[in-house]
């Protein structure tokens, strides 16, 4: 029955309750009666949104009280009504707004009848004869006036708060798809982030397998060459040691893997780069490759997700971009770390409103995140800039 309503807008009410008493009251003509059904109105103003069926009872207490006891006449407390039926459109549940309804209709009748009958509507310049035909013809059709205007009157508030309430539930069924459809880009993305995590996990098992192939072959073959070719053991030890430590970072960048049975296939390192950049630019996109500093070594791993990402990156330039303009890819090679810079023109009409994650950055933020790096694309204007940094070297 009662409303939650925040401190401000009770605060508000009460004024509002205040103001309305203080101007009926000052209008009255000084009857005690008047200053009763100011102050009932008056506290029907004041729970009109705390509690509109309440207010709804005290305004149809007042007003029978007002035709029907104290014989009143229409006078200003009586928009206290029109604000009462307004609120229970508008805020009241189901039950409150169909008895607001009716209340309207009810309402038009008897206070149409009463006018008629007491002979009130002569304020509103309506009179006739009731001792001939003539007069109560006259009479009827001033009732149909009476009811058809009260209707109006008592009938507008409650179609403009149902307008308001129609308004309302529109937002809140908008904010509701709004809240719905990021909970699903979210599942979405997880989706997409496990995909990936996948797609990686085959990468590696290839990687590793090679690096555990490399390790057996060079142990055995130092074994048998012991007796004849001792010097060949330290050899094999140093590739022994040095393919050890980049399958140990390698089997790092696949913990938390859970699938690893999946075909294996070709590895693309850093030396095929130029020969995905030619296919690339066969295609239409004209893509320029600088590189600064002194190249470092970059484990298995790290190659795999450089050559990935760049693919991807100039996939989606293809897919989404002005292939008209330059791409640019640049490779800072720094102390301890590759920084990635791919630089392309964004389409001629972008979609507006915030740059969405979609399958593609977030294949990639998650490639370069288990390759120990981290990866950000930005919008710049007409420029689209991905940036990923990568560790350098095998990670002991």
């Amino acid at each position: 029955m009662f409303h939650f309503l925040k401190p401000y807008q009770l605060v508000v009410d009460g004024i509002v309750a205040i103001f309305f008493f203080f101007v009926t009251t000052t209008v009255a003509s000084g009857q005690m009666s008047h200053y009763l059904l100011a102050s009932a109105l008056s506290v029907a103003m004041l729970l009109r949104r705390l509690s509109p069926g309440v207010a709804l009872v005290v305004c149809w207490f007042a007003a029978i009280s007002q035709m029907y006891l104290a014989s009143l006449g229409p006078n200003v407390a009586d928009f206290a009504i029109l604000a009462v039926l307004y609120s229970c459109a508008a805020y009241g549940g189901r039950i409150i707004e169909w008895a607001a309804l009716i209340s309207v209709g009810v309402g038009a009748l008897l206070g149409s009848v009463y006018l008629a009958v007491t002979n009130q509507s002569y304020q509103f310049g309506l009179n006739f004869d009731s001792s001939s035909v003539s007069g109560i013809a006259q009479g009827a059709l001033q009732f149909a006036f009476l009811f058809i205007a009260m209707l109006v009157l008592l009938g507008m508030p409650w179609t403009l708060g149902l307008l308001v309430r129609t308004n309302i539930r529109a937002r809140e069924s908008r904010a509701a798809q709004m809240d719905a459809q990021r909970e699903a880009e979210a599942a979405e993305r997880d989706v997409v982030i496990e995909q990936e995590r996948n797609r990686i996990a085959r990468d590696m098992h290839d990687v590793v397998a090679h690096s555990l192939a490399v390790v057996i072959a060079q142990s055995d073959g130092a074994r048998y060459a012991r007796a004849t070719d001792p010097a060949a053991v330290d050899g094999a030890l140093t590739a022994i040691s040095s393919t050890a430590r980049e399958a140990l970072s390698e089997v790092r960048l696949l913990l938390g893997q859970l699938r690893h049975n999946q075909a294996s296939g070709p590895q693309p390192a850093l030396a095929d780069l130029e020969r995905l950049l030619d296919q690339l630019r066969a295609s239409g996109l004209s893509i320029t490759h600088t590189q600064t500093g002194r190249p470092l070594t970059l484990g298995v791993g790290q190659q795999l997700a450089v050559f990935r990402i760049v693919q991807e990156a100039l996939t989606n330039v293809l897919r989404h971009g002005d292939i008209s303009r330059d791409v640019s890819v640049r490779f800072i090679w720094k102390i301890q770390d590759l920084e990635v810079t791919i630089i392309s023109a964004t389409a001629a009409s972008p979609p507006t409103g915030e740059l969405r994650t979609g399958h593609g950055i977030a294949g990639m933020t998650e490639r370069a995140a288990l390759a120990g790096g981290w990866l950000r694309a930005e919008s710049h204007g007409r420029e689209f800039v991905v940036t990923a940094s990568l560790p350098s070297g095998p990670r002991a």
